[in-house]
């Protein structure tokens, strides 16, 4: 064999590990980098701990509610940093920490792993009091920004939904836990808040937990609001936004009314915080709307068919 054989051979055998090692998420970091909202990373202490958060601003007027927000298993990845892009978008502010920061390689967090299977084994490893402590130290931060109202949330995907709902556990100063395909806490006896599940058809290794969890939530006095979305599989939040051919439409359709959803309850957060802070202009538009209904009605459709959306979406 001549030599430009060989070493066409060499091209050809190297070309399909080239493409297995591209990044799987090139069109979430295109979309962040097209981001027009501020964006920056900060370093949080806690414990003698230095952690490294995403923090990302929305474009708005008024004081925000900040959003914690928690990675799946595959860390803290270009994909989550567009999701906390997208729900900073919405109007919250955003802190995403990474929680593999310090245990990457040469002392580096998710970016520095080697491979998809090394970031699920060290995520799959972290230290549970370690990632209570991050968390908390990542919403103390987010609550006492000059631009953030006081009100906290947090959401979770993946691996990160079930932090979620194990946080809610422990943070009583929670406006709200948005758990999406995570699997329940142990014991739901000391949560305060309410939980909002998102949760796949075809992931009965999770969705399959939601009658018990019910059951227990219910018995506790909690409020939980699951929905599952048929069709869906597990991750589809990140699985239904991938622009690939490929794409199972019910990924996309699920991934559309989840943050529908989840946008919607994050404004009835924003609405009572409103009313805390002007209980009498709050009154004011409860009596004006109240005056309204007592006037007479003409018909309008898009009320309607307002309605039947808001219905749809719930």
């Amino acid at each position: 064999m001549s030599r430009s054989a060989l070493k066409l051979l060499a091209v050809l055998l190297l070309f399909p590990l080239a493409v297995a090692s591209a990044p799987a998420q090139d069109w979430a970091k295109a979309n962040l980098e097209k981001s027009p909202r501020h964006r920056e990373w900060v370093t949080l202490k806690h414990d003698g701990r230095s952690l490294q958060a995403y923090v990302v601003y929305p474009e708005v007027k008024q004081k925000a509610t900040v959003v914690v927000l928690i990675h799946e298993i595959f860390g803290l990845s270009d994909w989550a940093k567009e999701m906390a892009d997208e729900i900073a978008a919405a109007g919250y502010i955003v802190v995403a920490p990474d929680l593999l920061s310090g245990f990457g390689p040469n002392g580096g967090g998710s970016s520095e792993f080697p491979s998809q299977e090394a970031t699920v084994k060290a995520v799959s490893g972290l230290d549970a009091g370690v990632v209570t402590a991050d968390l908390d130290a990542a919403a103390d931060y987010g609550k006492h920004l000059p631009s953030a109202n006081g009100k906290l949330a947090v959401a979770g995907f993946c691996w990160g939904g079930g932090k979620t709902f194990l946080f809610a556990t422990h943070r009583k100063d929670l406006a709200g836990a948005f758990v999406f395909y995570g699997p329940p806490p142990a014991d739901v006896s000391t949560i305060t808040a309410p939980v909002y599940g998102f949760y796949a058809g075809n992931d009965a290794r999770i969705s399959s937990t939601v009658p018990d969890t019910t059951a227990a939530m219910k018995a506790a006095g909690k409020r939980y609001d699951p929905v599952i979305y048929e069709g869906a599989g597990h991750g589809f939040m990140r699985a239904g936004e991938d622009p690939a051919p490929t794409t199972l439409p019910a990924n996309k359709k699920a991934r559309e009314e989840g943050f529908a959803r989840l946008t919607m309850l994050l404004k009835q957060i924003d609405q009572q915080t409103a009313e805390l802070r002007d209980p009498a202009a709050s009154h004011a538009a409860t009596s004006k709307a109240a005056a309204k209904s007592a006037a007479p009605v003409s018909c309008e459709h898009g009320a309607a068919g307002n309605d039947k959306a808001m219905a749809a979406i719930m």
